[in-house]
């Protein structure tokens, strides 16, 4: 049987983060989310490069129009990373400082992450790594459009293009690999974004008697 398919895994040690035009005004026109649900989800993203000590950059496009700034959670999450304020760039990698933060990194998996637009913020950016020979993965619930036909049009072309899609709670497990690595710094992690799984680590807590 020929070899056909080569499972590429994200690993903490090569990933990088990019969070990608999370901006106050932009925001607002995401539709394909409830907007509590959407800033959960980035928010969990956030969470997650801290926990699994992913180079992270910020970047946002024209931040003194009507895009408006970044929103300040993500500011204080990650107050030592590299923010990039491009002046008027759409494409994210047209900007020479946003490209030299990447590569700076040493990082060749990225994981690609826009508040808004799906099919601009994120694709553009996305096609232009790819085309550098890096790993594109993108976030698709912590990128959000106008409907959910402009989100899948966005997700047909950037897969055609080879990037993976995938979700920041599968995200998190291919990263962790194994539960044995940390069990109540996970849970934790997954407790405070998915109500639900409180219900688990409350069992764990109850059965092993560790709080």
């Amino acid at each position: 049987m020929s070899k056909s398919f080569e499972y590429s895994r994200l690993s903490k040690d090569d990933a990088a983060l990019l969070l990608v035009d999370h901006q106050a005004g932009l925001i607002s026109l995401v539709q394909d989310f409830g907007p509590s649900e959407f800033k959960n989800n980035v928010l969990a993203v956030g969470a997650c490069g801290k926990y699994f000590k992913l180079p992270t950059i910020l970047t946002t496009s024209f931040e003194d129009g009507p895009n408006g700034p970044l929103v300040p959670e993500l500011k204080e999450m990650f107050p030592n990373a590299p923010y990039i304020a491009r002046p008027g760039n759409i494409n994210a990698w047209d900007n020479e400082d946003f490209v030299n933060a990447v590569k700076n990194t040493g990082r060749k998996q990225l994981i690609i992450i826009a508040g808004v637009v799906t099919e601009v913020c994120v694709a553009f950016p996305a096609l232009s790594a790819l085309e550098q020979g890096y790993e594109v993965f993108i976030i698709t619930d912590a990128s959000g459009t106008f409907n959910e036909v402009t989100r899948h049009t966005a997700w047909l072309r950037m897969q055609a293009a080879g990037v993976q899609l995938i979700n920041w709670f599968a995200m998190a497990c291919e990263l962790h690999r194994d539960w044995r690595n940390d069990i109540e710094g996970l849970g934790e992690l997954f407790s405070n974004h998915i109500p639900n799984y409180r219900n688990l680590m409350t069992s764990y807590f109850t059965i092993t008697g560790k709080k």
